[in-house]
C-alpha cells in the first residue's frame, strides 16, 4: 500500500475544507493535501434545480464586507455570477474557479476508508493509500445525510434534498414534512406551479421573532412565503406544532400520523425535509466528545479528546450558538490556522487580514440579542 506524509490533511473538499486549506497557505503550509470523496461543489450540483443559497451574495469586499458566501477575504460569488441567490450549481462552479485559482491539492474521488490515531497525528485510508499526518481536519458536510430515521415510516417519503426539480415531481397535492428552510422552500415551488401543500412541522417556524438565522426563517423564505400566500391564498396550509409520530402506507397513498392525534391523508409520497445528520455522527463519532447529541468542541474547534483533529463546517456549535450557516463557519477558518501555524512553529500574522475581514473570529461570545431589532408594530407599518 502507498504512502503519503503530510503536515496538514484535511476530509471534504466544499467550503469548509477549500477555506481552511488556504488560510492554511496563507501561513505557509505546503504540505496538506485536501480529500474529497467526489468532486468540488458535488453536494451543491445535487440540490434541486430551483433551490437558492438563503444567505445573499454582494461584493463589497474593497469596503471589508465580505460576500456573505464567500469562503475567504478576496473573493466574490455574487461578483463571479451576478446575482444575488445563487443556484447549487452555480456555487458549485465558484468553488472550482477557487481550487484552480488558487491551486489548491484537492484529491477529488478520494473517499476516507480509515481514520486512526497515530501518536500526536493521525494515519488516514483513502483509495488503497494510507495517508500521514501529524492534523487533521474534519470538513465534511451534511447535506449528504439526510435525517430519514425520524420516525417509523419515513422510508417512505420523498426525501427533499434529493428531488432534481420540483418541476418534475408528479401530482398536485403535497405534505411537506418539515417547516424549516427547506420545508418551506419544497413548498413554494410547489405551489407556484399550481400545487397545494400542507406543511405540518413540529413547532411553528414562520412566527418565530429571532434576530438569528439559524433559529428562526431567513428573510429570504419568510418574503417568498409571505407572496406566495398573498397571491394563492389556498395553495399553502401552515400546520404548526404538529410533531409527526409515524407514516403509514394506505390503499389510496398514504396517511401522516402526528402527536397531537391529528392525521393528513395524501395520493403523493409525503415530502421530508426535517434536515440532516452531522458528518462526524456518521463518520468519526468516537473521536469526539458528545453532550446532548451534539459533539463538543475546544476552544480552537478541535477534539477534546484529539486535540490535533479540528472541525470546520456547519455541525460546529459553541455556547448554544449555531455556526451552520458559511458566513458564520466560516469565522473559525483562522482561529484554525492560526492554531496549527502556532504548533508547527509558524509565524501566522499574515493571517491579519483574515481577521479583519470576519474569517478570524475568536471571541465567542456571539451577539444575539440585537438591540436594534425593529419592533413589530413598526414593521407592521411599513409593510408594502
Amino acid at each position: 500500500m502507498r504512502e503519503s506524509t503530510f503536515d496538514v490533511a484535511i476530509v471534504g473538499g466544499g467550503p469548509a475544507g477549500l477555506g481552511c486549506a488556504l488560510a492554511l497557505r496563507t501561513i505557509g503550509v505546503e504540505r496538506l493535501t485536501i480529500l474529497e470523496s467526489q468532486n468540488v461543489g458535488a453536494s451543491f450540483r445535487k440540490w434541486p434545480e430551483e433551490m437558492r443559497l438563503i444567505t445573499p451574495s454582494f461584493h463589497s469586499n474593497s469596503f471589508f464586507s465580505t460576500d456573505l458566501n464567500a469562503i475567504s477575504p478576496n473573493t466574490s460569488p455574487g461578483d463571479l455570477f451576478g446575482v444575488e441567490h445563487l443556484s447549487g450549481k452555480q456555487y458549485a462552479a465558484y468553488l472550482e474557479a477557487f481550487v484552480e485559482h488558487y491551486e489548491l491539492p484537492v484529491r477529488e474521488y478520494s473517499s476516507v476508508d480509515r481514520l486512526d490515531a497515530d501518536g500526536e497525528g493521525f494515519l488516514l485510508e483513502a483509495n488503497g493509500e494510507t495517508i500521514r499526518a501529524r492534523f487533521a481536519i474534519w470538513a465534511t458536510g451534511e447535506f449528504s445525510f439526510p435525517d430519514v430515521e425520524t420516525f417509523p415510516g419515513a422510508n417512505l417519503c420523498r426525501i427533499a434534498s434529493q428531488v432534481e426539480s420540483w418541476q418534475g415531481v408528479q401530482g398536485d397535492e403535497f405534505v411537506v414534512i418539515g417547516g424549516y428552510e427547506s420545508g418551506i422552500d419544497a413548498a413554494y415551488h410547489l405551489a407556484c406551479r399550481g400545487c397545494t401543500v400542507k406543511i405540518l412541522s413540529r413547532g411553528e417556524p414562520w412566527d418565530i421573532d429571532d434576530p438569528d438565522p439559524s433559529v428562526s426563517l431567513s428573510p429570504f423564505t419568510k418574503e417568498r412565503l409571505a407572496r406566495i400566500v398573498r397571491a394563492l391564498p389556498d395553495s399553502i396550509e401552515l400546520h404548526g406544532d404538529r410533531d409527526v409520530i409515524e407514516v403509514i402506507r394506505e390503499e389510496a397513498g398514504y396517511r401522516v400520523l402526528t402527536l397531537d392525534g391529528s392525521s393528513f391523508a395524501t395520493a403523493e409520497p409525503p415530502i421530508l425535509a426535517t434536515g440532516f445528520e452531522s458528518g462526524i455522527k456518521r463518520q468519526v463519532a468516537s473521536f469526539f466528545e458528545w453532550q446532548g447529541g451534539r459533539p463538543i468542541f475546544s476552544e480552537v474547534d478541535s477534539s477534546t479528546l484529539y486535540p490535533n483533529l479540528f472541525y470546520s463546517g456547519p455541525s460546529l456549535v459553541h455556547r448554544g450558538s449555531k455556526f451552520c450557516f458559511i458566513y458564520k463557519f466560516r469565522a473559525r477558518f483562522g482561529v484554525i490556522a492560526q492554531e496549527i501555524g502556532k504548533r508547527l512553529g509558524l509565524d501566522t500574522s499574515s493571517l491579519s487580514d483574515w481577521e479583519r475581514r470576519g474569517f478570524l473570529i475568536e471571541d465567542l461570545d456571539c451577539c444575539v440579542d440585537c438591540k436594534c431589532e425593529i419592533e413589530s408594530s413598526a414593521l407592521e407599518e411599513a409593510a408594502p
